[in-house]
């Protein structure tokens, strides 16, 4: 680097002492926020509609991170495509380096970093695979462009260049008649969706001097419980 980046100083003030902050709210964030059962669902929902309102950039992106079969961890953004009690739902290719960890170890977790709102939400799951008519329904929905690209694509596996990728992409459009063809491009047998079924859901809010505010509910396995945790 040309320079140092003093990393240390780059802290976020976020809501002042005697205000809400950015995220608009009066209240801290309290435990009697989350109700229902499973107790997540409503907040969350509230809080997405929210970021959207606040037109954050990419408001349903979220971290997805993952082990593989030899324990190491990596993370990547995806985006969320669906959202219920039932979990967060994504979408990518079955043999990608994601796909592979996934197979090998099911179980994930997700951020949601809402920062410019002074929010985040985590979850922690179990991973298993949408049935093939979700997956269809979200394929049958996506811009045709986005079709032909994800029917190339090998996923995660090494190409020579830019122009093979584009070739490759030219290829499959052309099977099916060309990116503005009529011929339906079929759901690839390498891709499809996944559903985060958590186990865990985390609520952070960011408060003034770093006394953040954190809900935690988790399903014990005969209902759900739901705590404060310290900053």
């Amino acid at each position: 680097m040309s320079e140092h980046l003093d990393l240390p100083s780059m802290r976020v003030g976020y809501g002042a002492a005697d205000s809400t902050g950015a995220d608009g709210v009066v209240e801290h964030l309290d435990t009697t926020w989350l109700t229902g059962d499973p107790p997540w669902p409503a907040l969350f929902q509230r809080w997405l509609g929210e970021a959207v309102a606040a037109q954050i950039p990419e408001p349903n992106a979220m971290v997805l991170g993952t082990v593989d079969a030899d324990g190491r961890p990596a993370t990547r953004t995806v985006l969320c495509k669906g959202a219920d009690a039932d979990g967060v739902v994504f979408f990518t290719g079955y043999d990608s380096r994601k796909g592979r960890a996934l197979a090998a170890n099911p179980v994930a977790s997700v951020t949601f970093p809402w920062i410019a709102m002074e929010r985040q939400v985590h979850f922690r799951g179990r991973v298993v695979k949408v049935d093939p008519a979700e997956t269809l329904a979200y394929w049958q929905a996506r811009p045709r462009g986005s079709q032909l690209s994800a029917y190339a694509s090998q996923q995660s596996e090494p190409i020579g260049s830019r122009a093979d990728l584009v070739a490759a992409a030219a290829a499959v459009a052309a099977e099916f008649g060309g990116v503005d063809g009529q011929t339906p491009v079929p759901v690839p047998p390498h891709w499809g969706g996944y559903r985060l079924e958590p186990v865990s859901v985390e609520f952070w809010q960011g408060r003034a001097d770093r006394l953040h505010n954190r809900v935690l509910t988790e399903d014990t396995g005969t209902g759900w419980t739901v705590q404060r945790l310290q900053p």
